[in-house]
């Protein structure tokens, strides 16, 4: 199919047809590609940094390998309970009644007494603050009436977020040989629980909770050494080392680092500390269109409409070396002739970014609005148009 194409770059405006686009100057020179270092040496047995807007990924090792996430499996029960909340089937003070099964988990605890009620409210900040097994395992038994079911839940959205490599057979992170994920899809999940649910988001900053007397401070030490981080959750057993999904927010720009397996509870958060500051320190995150915003407008045929304006159905963020920003390119190619009816979203061209002659981004374009068919002679005016044009 043959396509008009307009090109245009990132730092000059024109504006056409009534829309501003971006005009690609010939005369302009690239600036000099910044030589970005490889990342740090991390001690772990796998690790991923990435972007949170763009999903860039900025440093990897080992990041689909199998492996046990410990306690971090209940960041997937902290997303169902959110959903659960956000679509009021539950609500944050319905009292749930802690089960003999819930009191007797080892490992991590709230320390919620066989028989008692306790709010979710509490349960929730009992498993994220103090990584609480009983307050876990409460709140899949509230949710789904075993925690095998909510583990099928788990299993069921996992696959839903794109999350591969996954598989869970209970609520906690209880060792399991059926029981792992992977670093990639740790990140994918924190990245959809931070965009999801920036309302229960704010849960993984309290450093400490105090539930039934007893006070425990949240594992997560980047939280009391870098004012930046604002999560997310720690993990450990034996057998899967001290792990930590972390993520800070600087001017603007969010990453997300995942390290499994390192050798202490210092350890994986000076490894975090490591990523994160790598992330910032060479990247840097722009918003190169906004969702919904006019792009382009061009001329639709044997429509109640002449014109059709095409812009993105979502932001185009795009992750970059910091000092590259003037060096992008981009060309919009648009479909040369567009027929009613159009619906509303349907894609009509793309958006390319290209840097240093690389495609970095390409994102469709599509309709912003729906275009009915014209009447009779609306048609017959444009079929001869068309016609002898």
């Amino acid at each position: 199919m043959n396509i008009s194409l307009h090109r245009f770059s990132l730092a000059a405006r024109l504006k056409v047809t009534g829309i501003w686009l971006l005009l690609l100057a010939c005369t302009s020179v690239a600036a000099a590609p910044t030589n970005v270092p490889g990342a740090p040496p991390i001690a772990a047995r796998g690790y991923i940094l990435q972007d949170f807007q763009s999903g860039a990924v900025l440093a990897a090792l080992n990041a689909d390998q199998r492996m046990e996430p410990a306690s971090l499996t209940k960041l997937m029960a902290a997303y169902l309970i959110f959903d659960e909340l956000r679509t009021g089937k539950i609500k944050m003070s319905d009292m749930v009644t802690i089960s003999e099964t819930a009191w007797r988990m080892e490992g991590s605890r709230t320390f919620a007494k066989v028989g008692s009620q306790v709010s979710v409210e509490d349960l929730l900040k009992g498993m994220i603050v103090q990584s609480g097994n009983d307050a876990t395992v409460a709140l899949a038994e509230h949710v789904a009436g075993t925690e095998s079911v909510f583990a099928s839940m788990m299993n069921q959205r996992a696959k839903q977020l794109g999350m591969t490599g996954s598989h869970f057979v209970n609520s906690a992170g209880m060792p399991d040989p059926e029981h792992y994920t992977t670093a990639r899809d740790l990140a994918i999940l924190t990245r959809a629980l931070i965009h999801d649910f920036p309302q229960h988001y704010k849960l993984y900053s309290m450093r400490e909770f105090m539930f039934n007397g007893i006070t425990q401070p949240n594992r997560n030490l980047l939280l009391g050494r870098d004012s930046t981080v604002d999560g997310v959750k720690t993990g450990h057993t034996k057998s899967a080392g001290f792990c930590l999904v972390s993520s800070a927010l600087r001017n603007n720009m969010r990453l997300i680092s995942v390290v499994l397996g390192a050798t202490s509870e210092n350890a994986r958060a000076n490894e975090s500390q490591t990523l994160l500051n790598y992330g910032f320190r060479f990247y840097q995150t722009h918003r190169l269109y906004a969702a919904n915003k006019p792009l382009s407008t061009v001329r639709i045929w044997k429509g109640e409409a002449e014109n059709l304006t095409l812009g993105l159905n979502k932001d185009l963020y795009l992750t970059i070396p910091r000092g590259q920003y003037k060096s992008l390119a981009a060309s919009m190619s648009v479909s040369p002739q567009i027929t009613a009816p159009v619906v509303q979203g349907q894609a009509y061209g793309a958006v390319r970014v290209v840097l240093d002659g690389k495609e970095v981004a390409r994102q469709p374009l599509v309709a912003l609005q729906a275009i009915n068919e014209g009447g009779l002679w609306r048609r017959f005016v444009d079929w001869v148009s068309l016609l002898i044009g």
